[in-house]
């Protein structure tokens, strides 16, 4: 009888403790799922990103001027190899292109140039390769260049007509903006308001170059820095 009692108390025990453990385990697990779970917060200055078409997003960070040409030269390859290879269209590929830092003038078009070539020379630190003077035109959007520059001769004009989106730094354009004032006269205000006018086309002016990578990559884009 003893023998009959100490087995149904064993049993009893076990099946109480992994009663416990189940219990302990179904409390546990959500609030340990919750709280390793991560989602990114949505800003309505980065909802432009997701308003672009395309099964594959890329985004080019760029901070100089040869990091601007290599970025034209990946994104045409990426076009390319996309459509030849894969089949796809134009329309099917989210691009874009970040202008920060040194990068930001080329996203203004000629006249900004051929206006401010000097001081935004001056404040990037270069001087057009083929004159060895100040630039009076984007480099960049110059069907003369040929394929000796880092963008092998591909110009911003020709990928913008193929949806390629530009995202341009006003941190960096209202550095420009004082730098011109400085140099021609001018209040920074008119001139900021002047060279937004003058961006090409499907340029959007974000609050900082940096933040629009992060908000990009947090919004499905894979980065690719020029």
């Amino acid at each position: 009888m003893n023998g009959r009692r100490s087995f149904l108390n064993y049993l009893n025990s076990r099946a109480a403790a992994l009663g416990a453990m189940v219990a302990a385990g179904a409390a546990l697990s959500p609030g340990k799922t919750k709280a390793l779970r991560w989602e990114p917060a949505r800003h309505q200055q980065d909802d432009w990103l997701d308003k672009l078409p395309g099964k594959h997003r890329l985004i080019f960070d760029t901070t100089t001027r040869e990091g601007f040409g290599e970025a034209l030269a990946y994104a045409g390859n990426f076009l390319r190899v996309n459509k030849s290879d894969y089949g796809l269209e134009d329309s099917d590929l989210a691009v874009v292109i970040v202008a920060r830092h040194h990068s930001t003038p080329f996203a203004y078009n000629d006249a900004m140039w051929a206006k401010y070539g000097a001081p935004m020379a001056a404040l990037a630190g270069f001087d057009d390769p083929k004159t060895k003077a100040p630039p009076t035109a984007n480099i960049y959007n110059s069907a003369d260049r040929g394929a000796s520059g880092p963008n092998r001769g591909t110009t911003v004009d020709s990928l913008l007509k193929r949806g390629v989106q530009l995202a341009v730094c006003a941190t960096a354009t209202r550095a420009y903006a004082g730098s011109i004032a400085k140099k021609v006269g001018g209040t920074a205000d008119a001139i900021e308001s002047e060279l937004i006018a003058n961006l090409l086309s499907n340029s959007h002016m974000v609050p900082a170059g940096v933040v629009a990578v992060s908000r990009a990559q947090e919004r499905g884009y894979s980065m690719v820095k020029a």
